[in-house]
């Protein structure tokens, strides 16, 4: 089974050099979420567009976020309950909660939904994420139900990055996708 992929990215969009872009462009079963405000995130509008998409799919998906948009699809699911989404893939969740960050637009994303997951998931971190420690990942994924990968020293896994195609994150994707259909 090849499941839809629906890319939601984080604070200011996904540009062209971020792994999503990249993602979008070699996986026909994929779609993004669009948001009105890249910039100025408010979270009762991101989370209408977000469920906007999810309500235009009808195949299983697979949800993959970044950043702020972790936060965000765990709203979602705190809300919503859809039999189309089969799993998560949660990439450098930005920590809204941490007291680091305190931008009003931010702090409309916490806290963090901490409930577990109705799906299979993963949380990818990294050992030098200047917006969640690793060890702020690892309690998440554990509230979530989420298996943890650290992809060492990547940063916040975006632009920044240069990742591209990023084909590590490739695998770890095949690997959730092989848990929810053996």
């Amino acid at each position: 089974m090849k499941p839809h992929l629906l890319i939601i990215p984080g604070l200011g969009d996904s540009g062209e050099n971020h792994w999503q872009s990249f993602w979008l462009k070699k996986f026909i079963n994929s779609t993004k979420v669009i948001q009105d405000n890249w910039d100025e995130p408010q979270l009762e509008q991101w989370l209408y567009n977000l469920n906007k998409a999810i309500q235009k799919i009808e195949e299983p998906t697979i949800l993959v976020a970044h950043s702020l948009a972790v936060s965000l699809v765990m709203h979602w699911v705190s809300q919503n309950n859809n039999p189309n989404i089969i799993g998560a893939m949660l990439v450098a969740p930005a920590d809204v909660d941490s007291p680091e960050h305190t931008s009003d637009f931010l702090r409309n994303f916490a806290p963090i939904p901490t409930s577990k997951l109705p799906f299979p998931s993963v949380v990818i971190g990294t050992e030098n994420d200047s917006y969640m420690s690793i060890e702020r990942g690892i309690e998440l994924a554990n509230n979530w139900g989420s298996d943890f990968v650290n992809v060492g020293q990547k940063g916040h896994i975006n632009s920044d990055s240069n990742l591209q195609y990023w084909e590590e994150g490739q695998v770890i994707l095949e690997q959730l996708i092989a848990k929810i259909t053996p």
